[in-house]
């Protein structure tokens, strides 16, 4: 994961994302870096444009979330109605004894 961060870090920066960039960066923090990783990367994200695919990660992410907090929103405002039924349910009850 450092690596990935490590490139993310370098385009953040301006910087060419390359093998000895991406070594030193990984040096910088104490890693050791692994030669057929740093290849590997710098191999994958040839010709990758990485301000759309993070756009596009975005995208894909925010959607799960909005889900979730869907989800709480509706349980909450179902148990509102419920607590509201049983008080009605209540009053209705005293008037018969």
């Amino acid at each position: 994961m450092e690596y990935v961060y490590a490139a993310l870090l370098l385009h953040s920066t301006k910087q060419p994302i390359n093998e000895d960039n991406v070594k030193k960066t990984l040096s910088a923090i104490g890693a050791q870096p692994d030669e057929a990783k740093v290849k590997s990367l710098v191999a994958s994200l040839d010709g990758v444009n990485i301000e759309e695919a993070i756009k596009q990660a975005a995208v894909v992410a925010a959607p799960a979330a909005g889900t979730a907090e869907g989800k709480k929103a509706d349980k909450k405002e179902e148990e509102k109605e419920e607590k509201k039924e049983e008080e009605a349910a209540a009053g209705l009850a005293s008037l018969f004894g």
